[in-house]
């Protein structure tokens, strides 16, 4: 105190501080641990998740065996049969390493001395509730950490594992024969089982020869790993980005650099830097991480197999790329644009067609191709029927219709160049062309009335109707004669706006609403004015932490109320749906 003699008095002031400050950081460190309880026991319910989903994928391929009964699908039983046997033998790799991970775990409480040797499921006293059985050999052990004393004590994981000093990591040792050596050989395996294939009389070989373990950036471990799987490999293209990303999300920098605030060491293992010092429950919770890895891998292989072939009753295992243009027929010099989207087929069924127009050219890649004259003045209507047959053998037929423009003499044709209707209480753009060189004036109405000119588009306003508008082009050439022709296309209701703002802290927050993702129509705001939260009213747009009380976190909260249109005022309701974070 001021250098000088303290008194009684100030002497125990001094020890209650000291006394203090070492319970507060006791009370710190206690919801530090106990929050690596929470973690762990998610991720322990990740992992689970990631194991039933990569067994309903399997489960629907079973499904689809028994039922592919028909001797015009025998070649999809034969790939059926080859892809179960894959998954047969990812799971085989995938049980291996589970278990050694979870040996590894059980022998840390053991040797803790808090192992309960008989599983006491629910029992909140009791650490293991349920063990690992070969019976279910991809389940982990189910734990209760709560129950564990011990959550700082640090010795046994680093003694267990091999981790005998920072940078010195028994090479013998659980943590490298248990644990690194069988995830880095999962890796390996899960790669090159779900790269190796025949389809169609061709075949495809991944054998890996070497490995990534060190990377400075996502970019740069992608760049290598897809290099190691092409390397001296037979890969099918289609395959090579899910098999990078499946090698990439397992791989670890096995060497780098480990400390803070100028005390860094170079080139230490990653068991030194997950478990030097690690308290237990932190250890455990980095060794349910491995799992839930190794899991998710599982289910994401699983579902590459699965989606060579089609299952269920209508289902896709091609895609193709497609586009169109805004009009059919267009001037030398005019500017038009391309709609452009993938297209999902079946390339174990083909489509069938029907049809009074042409003649059908060919069927390959979930395509016909129809030929046929054009004919008629302003447009072509072209209709028809298409159909697949479903996994019974059953054929759905659809109708469709399309058309193309007719050319006048010299030329011409009317588009909507960002959708094929138009809508209600909305700028329409409108492209028109007269054709031929000639022309010296043209002018686009919709339903009788004048449509504006803005840019290289005609704009047309118009009202919700069941009867559709015609779009009149009517043009003049240098020596004063007319040229017209129509178009008649189906008027749409303005779409209704929904729930832009997919998730929320349970502390509320702002809600946005505005078109569907997606959507043709563009630059449109919408204020909200009235909205309802599950049962709550909420005034503005803005949700209330009071509002969100009875919802906890994973929750999805219905959103529905009132809106209106920034540019006409238009009210409009809106719902949707929010998941609370």
């Amino acid at each position: 105190m001021g250098g000088g003699k303290e008194t009684p008095r100030q002497k125990m002031i001094s020890m209650m501080y000291i006394v203090l400050t070492a319970l507060l950081a006791l009370n710190v460190s206690k919801q530090i641990l106990d929050a690596f309880v929470a973690i762990e026991a998610n991720i322990q319910k990740g992992a689970l998740t990631q194991l039933e989903r990569g067994d309903e994928l399997k489960s629907d391929l079973s499904s689809e065996l028994a039922s592919s009964k028909g001797e015009d699908e025998a070649a999809k039983r034969i790939k059926i049969e080859t892809a179960l046997k894959s998954i047969a033998e990812i799971d085989k790799e995938t049980q291996l390493v589970i278990k050694n991970i979870d040996d590894a775990k059980l022998l840390l409480l053991e040797k803790l001395g808090e192992l309960n040797k008989t599983p006491k499921p629910e029992d909140k006293d009791a650490i293991l509730w349920k063990k690992y059985s070969l019976d279910d050999p991809l389940r982990p052990s189910k734990l209760n950490l709560t129950a564990l004393q011990s959550k700082d004590e640090f010795d046994t994981p680093m003694r267990e594992l091999g981790v005998k000093e920072l940078e010195s990591i028994d090479k013998a040792g659980v943590g490298m024969k248990k644990v690194w050596e069988p995830y880095k050989n999962y890796r390996q395996r899960i790669v090159e089982i779900c790269g190796t294939k025949s389809v169609e009389g061709k075949k495809y070989v991944v054998k890996l020869n070497g490995s990534v373990d060190a990377f400075v950036d996502n970019k740069g471990l992608q760049d290598a790993v897809s290099k190691l799987i092409s390397k001296g490999n037979k890969v099918d293209p289609a395959d090579l980005p899910d098999l990078t990303t499946l090698y990439s999300e397992l791989t670890k920098n096995e060497l780098d650099e480990y400390g803070h605030d100028g005390d860094i060491q170079k080139n230490v293992h990653w068991l030194g830097r997950t478990f030097y010092h690690s308290p237990m429950i932190a250890a455990l919770a980095s060794l349910s991480t491995l799992q839930y890895e190794v899991l998710s891998a599982r289910s994401k292989a699983v579902g590459m197999i699965k989606s060579r072939i089609s299952t269920g009753q209508y289902s896709f295992n091609k895609i193709l790329a497609m586009a169109y243009p805004s009009v059919a027929v267009v001037e030398s010099g005019d500017k038009f644009e391309v709609a452009v989207w993938m297209a999902a087929f079946d390339s174990d069924k083909q489509p069938q067609v029907k049809s009074s127009q042409g003649t059908v050219k060919g069927i390959k890649d979930g395509v016909a191709t129809l030929e046929m004259s054009a004919s008629g003045s302003n447009e072509m209507q072209i209709t028809g029927s298409v159909g697949i047959a479903d996994k019974m053998g059953n054929v759905k037929w659809k109708d469709y219709a399309t058309k193309v423009f007719i050319a006048q003499k010299g030329g011409g044709s009317i588009g909507l160049p960002l959708q094929t209707a138009l809508y209600a209480d909305w700028d329409n753009k409108i492209t028109a062309a007269s054709g031929g060189a000639n022309i010296k004036s043209m002018s686009v109405s919709c339903n009788g009335k004048a449509c504006s000119k803005q840019g290289t588009y005609y704009v047309a306003r118009v009202a919700a109707s069941k009867g559709g508008a015609k779009i009149t082009v009517t043009a003049k050439d240098k020596n004063d004669k007319s040229v017209t022709f129509t178009q008649q296309f189906p008027i749409k209701p303005f779409p209704e706006p929904t729930v832009l703002t997919s998730s929320l802290s349970s502390k509320g927050g702002p809600v946005f609403v505005g078109l569907p993702n997606g959507s043709v129509l563009s630059g449109v705001n919408f204020m909200i004015t009235s909205m309802k939260v599950g049962s709550t009213n909420v005034n503005g747009n803005v949700i209330p932490a009071t509002a969100l009380r009875a919802y906890s976190p994973g929750s999805v909260v219905g959103v529905s109320g009132m809106c209106k249109r920034s540019d006409t005022g238009k009210p409009s309701p809106f719902k949707g749906a929010i998941t609370i974070q």
